[in-house]
């Protein structure tokens, strides 16, 4: 990792970057609108909550293929195809709302479509930080990362909400493919280092195949001590917080009484908290005990999310309280979890291993967003909210007292050493 990462690719690393954000803007604002015309045409959790299980669903099947493929061919070509894809559908969408024939349907399967792009695109892009940006600055630059995208999702709903009193939604989508060409020029500009010489061995002379990949992907994960403890509770976290994503502008708009306006200021209010998050984890040196961080950041999150959930009709102060301490916590434990992740594994197989890892946690989010829509006809979407908070909270308690996580230390670098070692020896 050392060997490929320097000041150069550093600062090469660093101008792609800028030109990502002003992708990942566009892109926030094209589904902020989409989430809020279904809301709004449609009226329906269950429609709604559909849009939601479509997006992950794809998602969570593409990884694991995009994160193979991440490994086995030219990282920046990758990414200008994936990105390029992206506008492209993003296109298509404007002329079907252009013309008058967009219905439920076009707009599901555009979305679909969005999240293969952007299945292939994640995993690219974080596997290739650890091979241009060196070794002693990932913690702060994961930190960084955050930050700014929490700004840049701060910003979205804003600006989408804006947009919509002035343009038509098929306007407002223009901005996907605008903010497509300003990433694109540092893309091309930049030289992306390659990792295949580092492994000389049999995995580069012979071509193997995507189902063995995944598996010695899959291998590498079960070497690096807790991760599977932290992957289930992950699934489970990821379900139970599903329902807020799905139901998040019904619960505005209708529980509410509120507007597009104030579906944007609650989006606004967790973006807040995940910047100040993103921003303490940036300027923070060290981390005593990574894995207790984790848990207690995971446990206030959850909290927040309950005070995110018993806010009352109208009250959207409360709202803002819950949504900020959900934010500030989510970056603590996204980052000190992916710095973990990519000390640990070697750059050659970050791409398939970081794929399995987002694969495994999501996998039960597409559940957790198809039942969301019949349980908030059960429960109320308030009511929905209230009980996945609590069994968060529950479980995020129960995972610490009772799996001896909380003895895994992420911090000796002789356990990092070993897991390295470990993860080199492997084979398909």
């Amino acid at each position: 990792m050392e060997e490929l990462a320097n000041r150069e690719t550093f600062r090469q690393y660093m101008f792609f970057w800028v030109g990502q954000l002003f992708s990942l803007l566009g892109s926030m604002v094209v589904f902020f609108v989409l989430m809020y015309w279904i809301a709004l045409i449609y009226d329906n959790a269950m429609i709604s909550a559909f849009a939601f299980f479509l997006y992950i669903t794809v998602m969570t099947i593409s990884l694991p293929l995009a994160g193979v493929v991440a490994d086995r061919i030219n990282r920046k070509l990758l990414i200008i195809v994936a990105d390029s894809s992206q506008a492209f559908i993003t296109f298509g969408l404007i002329l079907f709302f252009q013309f008058g024939v967009t219905n439920i349907w076009i707009v599901y399967i555009f979305l679909s479509l969005r999240s293969v792009c952007q299945a292939f695109h994640a995993p690219t892009v974080n596997a290739i930080i650890p091979t241009m940006v060196p070794k002693d600055k990932l913690s702060r630059i994961n930190g960084v990362n955050f930050l700014f995208t929490g700004v840049v999702q701060l910003i979205a709903p804003f600006l989408a909400a804006l947009l919509l009193v002035f343009l038509s939604v098929s306007m407002i989508f223009w901005a996907d493919i605008l903010t497509f060409f300003v990433a694109m020029v540092p893309l091309l500009l930049i030289s992306i280092p390659s990792v295949n010489h580092i492994n000389q061995s049999k995995e580069k002379v012979e071509k193997s195949s995507f189902i063995k990949e995944f598996r010695l992907g899959f291998k590498t994960l079960k070497l690096i001590p807790g991760v599977i403890i932290l992957l289930i509770l992950a699934m489970i976290l990821n379900f139970l917080i599903r329902p807020l994503n799905s139901l998040m502008a019904l619960f505005i708009l209708n529980f509410h009484g509120g507007v597009a306006i104030h579906l944007a200021i609650a989006q606004m209010t967790f973006t807040g908290g995940l910047i100040v998050g993103a921003l303490f984890t940036s300027v923070k040196k060290n981390w005593n005990n990574k894995i207790k961080a984790i848990f207690i950041a995971l446990g206030l999150a959850m909290i927040g999310y309950l005070i995110f959930a018993l806010a009352p009709p109208g009250q959207y102060y409360i709202l803002a309280i819950g949504g900020i301490v959900l934010g500030f916590n989510l970056p603590i434990v996204n980052s000190l979890a992916q710095t973990y992740m990519q000390t640990a594994v070697p750059p050659e197989k970050l791409g398939r291993v970081g794929s399995i890892d987002n694969a495994l946690s999501s996998a039960m989010s597409p559940i957790g967003s198809i039942l969301s829509g019949p349980l908030a006809l059960i429960f109320g979407i308030q009511g929905l909210f209230i009980l996945c908070s609590v069994i968060g909270i529950l479980s995020t308690i129960g995972f610490w007292s009772f799996t001896g996580i909380r003895k895994v230390d992420l911090d000796s670098k002789t356990t990092l050493e070993e897991i390295n070692e470990k993860i080199e020896s492997i084979s398909i």
